[in-house]
């Protein structure tokens, strides 16, 4: 399974910014596949940004993104988005897109050792 982020950049403090997440695959069903956003500061952990079941009807948010954060799936396009809004300095990171065949825990998700896959990962840089 292949994925490939795009849509990080530069973006100043209280704007918005979309990122994308296309899969890819032999033999690969995205609609079998939860996913996920994670992502990496400089010197800090990776941790969980969002998550998804395989058909999109369960959704968890990271405390640090709720409420100006929005995760969605088109499984027509085997493309997952996440919208974020009012960013802040601290948003700063780089966002990696996740998949994991098969169902989500309700806690396990914000492990990112939990996961299958990887994205090589986007940079969002918010200036303040």
């Amino acid at each position: 399974v292949e994925l490939v982020e795009s849509g990080g950049g530069l973006v100043r403090t209280g704007r918005s910014l979309l990122l994308s997440c296309t899969a890819s695959g032999r033999a690969f069903s995205f609609s079998d596949y939860a996913m996920g956003w994670f992502r990496q500061a400089p010197g800090r952990e990776r941790e969980f940004v969002a998550a998804m079941t395989r058909n999109g009807d369960v959704k968890y948010y990271a405390d640090a993104v709720k409420g100006r954060s929005f995760f969605s799936r088109d499984n027509a396009k085997n493309t997952v988005y996440l919208q974020m809004s009012m960013l802040k300095p601290e948003d700063t990171a780089v966002y990696y897109c996740a998949a994991k065949f098969g169902a989500i825990g309700s806690t396990s998700h914000t492990f990112w050792r939990y996961w299958d896959y990887w994205g090589q990962g986007t940079q969002v840089t918010v200036s303040s």
